[in-house]
């Protein structure tokens, strides 16, 4: 099965830190892709902007590189690769200076769409909006992306959301989180408000608890620094799962457009209870034979930063009044997956007497690795002997369903070009940001006010003991963490 690709308009896309790893990772080579599946116009300019001081033959170069290293088989086709770099260009620019932005200017056409992106810090989100405007680079129509983090907590996320409002409206910023790019966060959507099997049953009375898992395998590696002055809840339950959350418990929107599917995300976030201490568990992996614990990695004995949090939330809504939603994250764990479990309730009744078993049905969304969705159902085990009953899975594992030919791209992928169509579905919104911080504030105030110290885990375990006692004391129990 081959998906239909369909071509985005003219553009000239200036990326703001174009040197930097994002850059390197995840944006040039996400549209190098785009260029090779044929959805992005000959015409359009890519032009890389940062304080290097480089000519386009250096940063062609560096894309080349880039490409090679993270675009995959696509890599291997040397003639689209030199005929993409033809569309590429590179100017030095001082984001808090006058030098260079006249020069940038000189690239940009009236016929096309304008986007810029940033990939850069948000300290210097402010500068590049207001120079952008200064040098009559942005019109009425042009678009900016800012990366995450929006702000480290309610008050700086609103003053960068000001900052950012003093030079664009709110219709023409686009706050990416790459999460909301998966192919299987969108089928989430279409799972549930495209098929009459499962809207009628997602709600309290038939779901019995739901669970958010965002696991990785490796530590904080180089980005100790940032993380610690952060930790897990503020770079991913903040955004990410937050996120799927939202996509999970709210309610149908009129349209599938921005603003109503935003509109309804927020409603949840604004219904979610205050989290109890003693329903949130925080950890800090250790030292284990193959390497050092988190407090070396980050370079701070001391340190009472998390790199693992879970926690109970509640949604006050009619739909979901009483059933538990469970997230958790963190890094060094087991296995590297990132899924969404959706457990229904028992059977009001079993006809098959005690013998046959307690048995639920699941809905299991796999983000990562092997994206897919799977629904375990009780099934006659085959055989003689009586009605032995088993649980049995119904696979679609996108990759398996849809064919080895099916267009699967890269989540920056995705969103980019939604931002030159002008999408802002899959992207936040400046009050959806602040709505979660007001949630998230409050955890982390009282943790710091109390002087709560993270509970130590094991490098490749589940986490802390604490954060499988959440669940075990309510009768439930955490989808195993896979290696």
């Amino acid at each position: 099965m081959v998906s239909r690709v369909i071509p985005v308009d003219t553009f000239d896309l200036v990326i703001f830190g174009a040197t930097g790893d994002l850059a390197r990772r995840k944006i040039l080579p996400g549209l190098f892709r785009r260029y090779c599946s044929g959805q992005m116009p000959a015409e359009a300019q890519i032009i890389g902007a940062a304080r290097s001081d480089m000519d386009d033959g250096a940063f062609r170069d560096l894309v080349r590189s880039a490409i090679e290293e993270f675009a995959g088989s696509a890599a291997g086709d040397a003639d689209q690769v030199e005929a993409f770099l033809g569309q590429v260009h590179y100017e030095p620019v001082d984001a808090k200076g006058e030098s260079g932005w006249e020069a940038l200017k000189s690239h940009m056409r009236d016929h096309a769409v304008r986007a810029f992106y940033f990939s850069v810090g948000p300290s210097l989100f402010g500068d590049l909006a207001e120079r952008l405007r200064t040098f009559g680079l942005a019109t009425p129509d042009s678009r900016i992306v800012v990366e995450k983090p929006f702000g480290h907590d309610l008050e700086s996320a609103r003053a960068l959301n000001r900052e950012l409002a003093q030079y664009f409206d709110e219709t023409q910023i686009y706050r990416i989180d790459h999460y909301l790019g998966k192919e299987t966060v969108q089928n989430l959507m279409a799972v549930r408000f495209g098929n009459v099997l499962f809207e009628p049953l997602w709600n309290a009375q038939f779901v019995d608890h739901i669970q958010i898992t965002v696991a990785e395998t490796v530590g904080v590696g180089g980005r100790g620094g940032y993380y610690d002055s952060s930790g897990a809840m503020r770079d991913m339950v903040q955004n990410h799962l937050m996120q799927l959350l939202c996509l999970i418990a709210m309610e149908p929107p009129a349209r599938f457009e921005p603003d109503s599917v935003r509109d309804e995300k927020l409603k949840v976030i604004r219904a979610l209870d205050p989290v109890e201490p003693h329903h949130i568990v925080r950890g800090q992996y250790t030292a284990d034979e193959k390497q050092p614990g988190y407090r070396a990695h980050v370079e701070n004995e001391r340190s009472r930063t998390e790199s693992f949090v879970a926690l109970k939330a509640h949604v006050s809504n009619w739909r979901w009044a009483g059933t538990p939603f469970y997230l958790r994250t963190g890094k060094m764990l087991r296995g590297r997956t990132s899924e969404i479990v959706v457990a229904f309730k028992d059977a009001p009744h079993s006809i098959f007497g005690a013998e046959a078993g307690r048995h639920r049905n699941e809905l299991v969304i796999r983000l990562q690795p092997n994206e897919g969705m799977t629904l375990d159902v009780t099934i006659k085990e085959p055989g003689p002997g009586g009605m032995r009953l088993v649980d049995v899975p119904l696979d679609m594992t996108f990759a398996d369903a849809l064919g080895p030919d099916a267009d699967m791209p890269d989540a920056y992928e995705r969103l980019i070009m939604d931002v030159i169509r002008g999408n802002q579905t899959l992207f936040m919104r400046g009050d959806e940001v602040e709505a979660a911080w007001a949630w998230t504030d409050p955890m982390i105030d009282g943790w710091e006010r109390r002087g709560d110290v993270p509970k130590p885990y094991d490098p490749g375990s589940s986490g802390p003991e604490d954060a499988l006692m959440l669940m075990h004391r309510d009768g439930r129990r955490w989808r195993d963490i896979k290696a």
